[in-house]
């Protein structure tokens, strides 16, 4: 199924458990600067990069091994004209077995082509999710973006 929401799907070896772990340890992928859980339904956290960009999070749906949603609360851009774009999107996690392997299929509902931000999100969500989650999910290291003022 085609949407304008921006979506993106990648198969692994691993199984459904180890890739719902993946996908609830942000900090392994995303990034370090995250404050608040990320794993428990109706849980919050706060994600930042610098002066750039910082939303708020809330997981409105948690099935294990089969799907995570999160509600994006708050969210500033420095970068676009209007700096509140993402503000009541749904962002996505849907894990299913698909000859053998496990499917991740990610969406960011309400993140449009018509959105200022749409080409940069693009290519930071490929980034991350194409690319860092998967790692962790396949070799069990993301490439997260570093802590600022991380504290243990």
């Amino acid at each position: 199924m085609t949407t304008p929401d921006f979506n993106t799907t990648f198969s692994v070896d691993q199984t459904p458990d180890t890739v719902f772990h993946a996908i609830n340890n942000v900090r392994g992928w995303w990034s370090e600067n995250i404050n608040g859980g990320t794993d428990k339904l109706n849980d919050e956290f706060t994600y930042e990069v610098k002066d750039l960009h910082r939303c708020t999070i809330k997981l409105t749906e948690v099935v294990p091994n089969k799907k995570v949603v999160w509600l994006v609360l708050d969210n500033y851009f420095s970068f676009t004209t209007d700096k509140t774009e993402w503000i009541g999107t749904q962002i996505e996690f849907e894990i299913s077995e698909n000859g053998g392997k496990t499917q991740v299929h990610f969406t960011h509902r309400g993140l449009v082509p018509s959105d200022e931000c749409y080409e940069i999100c693009f290519d930071a969500w490929t980034g991350y999710i194409t690319g860092s989650l998967r790692n962790l999910i396949t070799s069990g290291k993301g490439e997260p973006n570093p802590g600022e003022n991380a504290t243990a």
